[in-house]
């Protein structure tokens, strides 16, 4: 994705605003909105968007399991299948 090419100004949202809308689905890129000459919006279609959001949970649960390893709270699988294999067995 060249994202170069998707870098447009205000102006052009406003003028072209359901044209943009219209497109993103089928783009599936971001389109990064500039206030004078800055960038300060991103616009995605809302695939992507909820993509990236689990794209992120998912990175934030390995950091949170790399942590965990890294701290030593961590017990052998076979422990934790037979404990489960316990407690199911005594309901």
């Amino acid at each position: 994705m060249k994202l170069s090419s998707q870098i447009k100004p205000i102006s052009y949202l406003k003028a072209h605003a359901a044209e943009i809308v219209r497109n993103m689905g089928a783009q599936r890129e971001p389109l990064v909105i500039t206030q004078n000459g800055e960038a300060k919006v991103v616009i995605q279609d809302i695939e992507s968007y909820e993509q990236t959001l689990e794209t992120m949970a998912l990175l934030k649960i390995l950091a949170l399991g790399n942590r965990q390893i890294e701290a030593g709270k961590v017990e052998p699988a076979a422990d934790v299948i037979n404990r489960l294999r316990e407690h199911r067995s005594g309901r």
